[in-house]
């Protein structure tokens, strides 16, 4: 498979980045993205270039580090996967392909296609726990009763990896999705509620702090984002927010 790649370079935030064109031969369509962009960068260092740069760990779908913007959709052309789990099979022999890293002022890039996502774990930080009793007579957590409907909720919320797809997806580069499955994940259970109102407070004090859009429900995030998060959940910390406004 012969490839047009359009790579988007950059050597740190205060620099100018431009668009790099780099024609690539031999790709084999069971080759994953990232394995893709391995062998361009064997290439380039085997002809003394500086290779590009690109976040990865797991390459499992698990640890959202993977983020690109592949051709204009975050993670690219298929649904419910990351960009790590994207196989070439899904492009044609020939075909131009635009990488780029996400786009928003929250998520400033460090190089190349690596951005800073740190913003994430300071939400995460503002609230993102709860109280645990360590007096030496701990209530086991499996002996509190949970209605499975709202422990299927809280799993599904808590299965966000915070990749940031539904940042880049959106036109306001909001975070909502994001912070709400943060809360959600502990709103649904009895474990989350000591710090509720706190929690829900923080969290989105430091959404905004850090300069992320405001949501207009378009939904972008939800189809983008790699596991399914659902709007509900924003709908949830809005309710859960007005409510611990009330409460003062």
């Amino acid at each position: 498979m012969k490839l047009n790649l359009k790579i988007w370079r950059q050597k740190n935030a205060d620099t100018k980045g431009e668009m790099v064109s780099y024609p690539l031969n031999g790709i084999e369509e069971d080759m994953s993205f990232l394995e893709m962009l391995d062998v361009l960068n064997e290439q380039l260092i085997n002809k003394g270039e500086e290779p590009v740069e690109f976040d990865h760990d797991c390459r499992e779908g698990i640890c959202g580090t993977c983020s690109l913007m592949i051709n204009g959709r975050a993670h690219g052309p298929d649904t419910r996967i990351t960009a790590c789990q994207l196989h070439m099979r899904s492009f044609k022999d020939g075909d131009e392909i635009v990488i780029e890293p996400w786009r928003a002022k929250a998520f400033p890039v460090v190089k190349d296609l690596i951005v800073d996502r740190s913003a994430f774990d300071r939400i995460q930080q503002a609230g993102g726990y709860i109280s645990v009793n360590t007096s030496g007579r701990p209530v086991d957590a499996n002996a509190i009763p949970i209605e499975k409907e709202m422990a299927d909720k809280a799993f599904n919320a808590a299965t966000c990896i915070g990749c940031g797809a539904c940042v880049a997806a959106c036109k306001n580069a909001s975070a909502m999705l994001f912070t709400s499955a943060k809360v959600s994940q502990f709103a649904l259970l009895p474990q989350g509620q000591v710090e509720a109102t706190e929690r829900v407070q923080n969290m989105v004090r430091q959404m905004d702090l850090e300069g992320f859009g405001n949501c207009t429900n378009t939904g972008a995030c939800e189809v983008e984002c790699p596991k399914g998060i659902s709007l509900e959940n924003i709908a949830r910390m809005n309710r859960e927010y007005l409510g611990a406004s009330v409460k003062g």
